[in-house]
């Protein structure tokens, strides 16, 4: 199977993904029937596995790895999806969802559809590491940031007392805050990892154009520390937490995403 085919139908299910959770916030009525719920497993399995299967070919090329600006973030959606899928087991990630299904869709087709300027190049196993523990970092604290919209749209219907079917769907916000907290602890351990292996293992990080991305990677790992030391000794929470959070992420963000977007697609720099 071709990598085009391949995403175009990841990208399909992806979309039927969406629209049937959408549906079902809207109406407000989970999945009962067991032929449903394995319909939806098998959807989201065969999602999972195209999606893969277009992240591999489009990374892994026969002149080396093409990280680039839109392979990288399908890759990481790619992560972000499975990560979901499997906590949804045993915590309270549903409200997730819909727009991760939606994101991720986008992600596959920009992925597959728009040309990058990005040189393929063989990697060590140490810079390998890095990058691995980068995805993990940047996939656990996106879905930590989503977590905490999440909790703010909870926390804005519950006061205003609007939609009171989707809120019965919802676990209760002291459920949704201890597991936002839970995220940020592991995403920001990986993300501390992940700057300790780069500073240990990547050598000319001016000449690679990778110190705003260093910087900007500091910055969210003391955004992230701030809240976490918050929260431990004056016991933050709420929007407190929520904008501390949202900061954080901004600025990992613009540490990757940012410098790429820049590097890549306005100065086409591979």
């Amino acid at each position: 199977m071709s990598t085009t085919l391949a995403g175009l139908l990841a990208v399909f299910l992806y979309s039927c993904l969406a629209g049937w959770q959408w549906r079902v916030w809207r109406l407000a009525t989970p999945l009962t029937s067991a032929d449903t719920q394995h319909l939806y497993i098998a959807t989201l399995l065969a999602a999972l596995c195209l999606h893969g299967l277009s992240v591999y070919t489009l990374i892994d090329t026969a002149t080396g790895f093409n990280f680039s600006f839109f392979h990288v973030s399908s890759l990481i959606f790619w992560v972000i999806c499975i990560t979901v899928a499997l906590s949804c087991i045993h915590l309270p990630l549903r409200v997730l969802l819909p727009p991760l299904y939606t994101m991720t869709a986008i992600s596959v087709l920009c992925s597959i559809l728009v040309d990058s300027p990005y040189t393929p190049h063989a990697l060590s196993y140490p810079v390998a590491l890095h990058i691995l523990l980068s995805i993990l970092a940047y996939s656990i604290l996106t879905i930590a940031a989503m977590q905490a919209l999440a909790l703010a749209l909870q926390d804005h219907l519950l006061k205003t007392r609007q939609l009171q079917k989707v809120m019965a769907q919802l676990p209760p916000l002291q459920t949704m805050e201890s597991l936002l907290f839970q995220m940020l602890w592991a995403g920001t351990t990986l993300l501390a990892l992940s700057i300790g292996s780069g500073l240990l293992f990547l050598h000319d990080i001016l000449a690679q154009h990778l110190a705003h991305k260093m910087f900007f990677s500091f910055a969210a790992l003391l955004v992230y520390c701030t809240l976490l030391w918050g929260r431990y000794k004056h016991g933050w929470r709420g929007k407190q937490a929520i904008r501390w959070t949202v900061g954080g992420f901004l600025a990992l963000m613009t540490a990757y995403f940012g410098t790429k977007l820049v590097l890549e697609l306005l100065l086409h720099h591979a």
